[in-house]
């Protein structure tokens, strides 16, 4: 009996006799596509699980090198409704945007295992769980592998150590025979993953990076147990079963340890993504509570959170009080006191004790959720190095084949053993592993370390354009000063007609249609104040960036245009500029009216001059853009030691004095709010925005600094030096480890198990030097700064 919702058509992978798991079917209920998904190109909205196109993330196993991830990028742009898919190898995850009415999740994932692949669905506990036993599996075959190369190397060494007759022919045989039965646990069982990949591979007529080390490995067995069964004939020479399971445990070793290096460095951005818990206990209709699974929670639901959970939705508290974890989301570390009325916000974890809330926004519609957008999205794009790795792969690989027949035919007259051992150090030694892994595992992991610092990649390959960066912009309100603007005074203007109080009762009915800092002040000024009587109408209020607010509003039936700003945009002569100031103006019958002034102060960020001066340090020039008035950006220049500052700038003059700076040859970083600065963002070669008081869903830039410290910034920067300092030792290290080692095996002074070491190494340690970017991180944090005084808070 099909699961399939009414009115969706089976697509071709279920009528092909390709049967999904019971798992996978259950997928294809409308109500869990959220657990691993989202509506797709429609942050915050709750559309029906049906309507529209879908983006689910899984999990893959089975994967090792970019030339899987594009095998299997292949298989899902094949299923009829899948329109776009993207694979990281480095992270081991896929993103499939699918259409409900053309496709369900059981048929494009029966696609990936008819690959060869193993899919589930990301953030599900399934998955995890899988994970941990192929750790075990992993660690069993080392285990075996180590075992029986030892007990192999003692059979061995009297061959080596023996002169001409110290054994007779009979002992020799004894010891290939031992040889041979201690090494057929290594081949079935600690190579089962490189023959099951190879077999794949062959079966799908394909090359993956486990196809020459499996050739290699079957080569050497298939010689050395022809030479144990017939020692007289043409490989009867020599065996080489020490060389094949000493590579093996080698091979084994480097992928072990890579795997537990990834989860550390690289997977930081999972172990953030998987903070919401399975279950919760939620309160049923008779008072009790019974545990359910997240995804099942509904707006208006009470559940019971226990210390040391994260809270699995937004909501209010209803009982208990405790403390909260909220790191991740404001970048502050400091735990927040929560108490019955207090809001909490998922992801956030309770520290103190278990506490009863009601749930007010789930998935997507949370900050949590949008945070877990942007770090979906980072973790699978493949930045421009690491596409050109992915290209190379597959042709490198072909080569690699033929450098190995050519070097065994180049030998074979020789000697055919020995011509083979060389085909198997080729096919070995060249294994694009190193190449592959070199920029994207050291991508994720800088951006690991930041997300746990409260800065969030949204774009990978803004990192590479960060790190050449040599001029950094910044924007004066919400950025060098504080977004908690505050009113100081009301000035009405001569005939408006209106108190004070109703002046800011009146601009404020425009501000609150604006996240602008500005906005903000006017909207709090005015919440102790009466509302304004039921002559006043304000409709249709649209914000300018940049600019101001207007709006179409009516009074006592008279139509008139409000407009709240800069003076300029008021349309009203400016003021003396001893202050900031914001003007509200009316526009009615074709008569101008100046309605109020609104003065207004800031506050400096007090880590803004030790930052300026760590980038003027780093060889950075710093200058300040603002659409305040000249003064008030002067003043905040001369605070901060910027000598470039400019006020009075649109949007559009900010992008073009950028521009003329990219003209001149500077490669610029914009530092803003990320959302009136969206043209400036934009044309920047890398952007960042606070994203504290900023729907994340809206900003625009590439990188969001979630915390309220200015210092995340210089660590940012500095961070995406050192990662593509990590790149580009590792794409030299890659380079020159295959350079080498080619000609060496090739003219045949490279054995087998020498290869395997080389291989394994290689790909080791470009996860290692990859790692020394989260050490670096730890040890900026714990070593004394230039702004030590303001170390950002939140860091992990």
């Amino acid at each position: 009996m099909s699961n399939n919702p009414p009115g969706l058509p089976v697509a071709a992978d279920a009528a092909d006799g390709t049967a999904a798991t019971d798992s996978a079917t259950l997928l294809d209920d409308p109500q869990e596509w959220s657990a691993f998904g989202r509506p797709h190109g429609r942050a915050g909205a709750q559309p029906l699980p049906t309507d529209g196109a879908w983006e689910s993330f899984v999990v893959l196993e089975g994967m090792h090198c970019a030339a899987c991830a594009l095998t299997i990028e292949d298989a899902l742009r094949r299923v009829p409704g899948v329109s776009d898919v993207d694979v990281s190898a480095a992270t081991r995850r896929a993103r499939v945007v699918w259409h409900p009415g053309r496709v369900l999740p059981s048929q494009w994932m029966a696609a990936v295992r008819k690959a060869g692949y193993r899919p589930m669905p990301a953030m599900d506990a399934l998955a995890r769980e899988e994970r941990r036993r192929e750790s075990r599996r992993a660690l069993w075959r080392w285990l075996v592998a180590g075992f029986c190369m030892m007990q192999v190397m003692m059979y061995a060494w009297p061959a080596y150590q023996a002169m001409p007759g110290d054994l007779t022919f009979e002992m020799e045989q004894l010891l290939r025979w031992a040889s041979w039965v201690i090494s057929l646990p290594v081949v079935l069982f600690a190579c089962g993953p490189f023959f099951s990949s190879a077999l794949r591979d062959v079966r799908q007529r394909r090359v993956s990076m486990d196809l020459p080390v499996a050739l290699g490995m079957l080569i050497t067995f298939v010689v050395s147990m022809l030479g144990t069964f017939d020692p007289t004939g043409p490989f009867g020479r020599e065996v080489y079963y020490d060389s094949l399971t000493m590579f093996v445990f080698f091979l084994l070793t480097g992928r072990w340890l890579e795997l537990r290096l990834r989860d550390r460095t690289a997977g930081a951005l999972e172990a953030v993504m998987n903070r919401l818990p399975d279950s919760v206990q939620r309160r049923t209709a008779a008072g009790g509570f019974e545990r359910v699974a997240t995804r099942r929670l509904q707006v208006g639901d009470v559940v019971r959170v226990l210390p040391g959970e994260a809270f699995p939705a937004d909501g209010l508290i209803l009982s208990g009080a405790t403390q909260a974890d909220e790191a991740l989301l404001t970048g502050e570390s400091t735990p927040v006191a929560k108490s019955p009325g207090s809001s909490v916000t998922a992801g956030s974890y309770n520290l103190r004790a278990a506490v009863e809330m009601t749930v007010q926004a789930l998935g997507g519609q949370t900050r949590f959720g949008q945070i877990v957008a942007l770090m979906e999205s980072a973790s699978l794009q493949k930045p421009r190095l690491a596409q050109l790795a992915d290209r190379v792969a597959r042709p490198f690989l072909v080569a690699v084949l033929l450098a190995a027949g050519l070097a065994a035919a180049w030998w074979w007259p020789t000697d055919p053993s020995h011509a083979l051992m060389v085909a198997v150090a080729v096919l070995v030694v060249t294994c694009p592993c190193a190449l592959s892994l070199a920029t994207p595992v050291a991508m994720l992991t800088a951006a690991g370390t930041l997300a746990r610092q409260g800065v969030l990649v949204r774009n990978l390959q803004a990192l590479e354009a960060l790190a050449t960066v040599d001029t950094v912009v910044f924007d004066k309100t919400g950025t060098l000063t504080r977004d908690r603007l505050a009113v100081t005074d009301t000035r009405v203007a001569p005939g408006a007609g209106l108190a004070p109080d109703q002046a800011l009762a009146l601009a404020a009915m425009l501000a609150r249609h604006s996240l602008h800092p500005v906005s903000r002040a006017l909207a709090l000024a005015a919440e102790a104040l009466p509302a304004l009587d039921g002559s006043w109408t304000v409709e249709t209020v649209e914000e300018l960036p940049g600019a101001g607010l207007q709006a179409l509003a009516y009074r006592a039936g008279q139509k008139m245009l409000l407009r709240l700003g800069s003076a300029t945009h008021a349309r009203v002569a400016p003021g003396d500029g001893a202050q900031q100031q914001v003007v509200l103006s009316a526009e009615c019958a074709g008569r101008l009216i100046e309605l109020a002034r609104f003065g207004l102060s800031e506050e400096l960020r007090p880590e803004a001059p030790a930052v300026v001066q760590q980038l003027r340090a780093a060889g950075i020039a710093v200058e300040l853009l603002s659409g305040d008035h000249g003064a008030a950006v002067q003043r905040v220049a001369q605070r901060t030691g910027i000598a470039a500052a400019q006020g009075g700038s649109t949007p559009q003059d900010k992008l073009r004095h950028l521009q003329a700076l990219q003209a001149r040859g500077h490669s610029v970083a914009m530092v803003g709010d990320g959302l009136n600065d969206g043209p400036v963002l934009a044309g920047a070669h890398a952007s960042l925005a606070f994203g504290k008081s900023v729907a994340l869903a809206q900003s625009r830039s590439d990188i969001v600094v979630l915390g309220d410290n200015l210092a995340l910034v210089t660590q940012t920067l500095l961070m995406a030096r050192r990662t593509m300092h990590i790149v580009r030792q590792n794409l030299w290290w890659a380079a020159g480890y295959n350079a080498v080692g080619v000609p060496l095996a090739i003219a045949g002074y490279m054995p087998a198990w020498l290869a395997g070491l080389g291989m394994a190494l290689s790909s080791l340690l470009v996860v290692l030097n990859a790692a020394r970017l989260a050490r670096a991180a730890r040890g900026d944090d714990a070593a004394p700064a230039p702004v030590a005084a303001h170390r950002p808070v939140g860091v992990a």
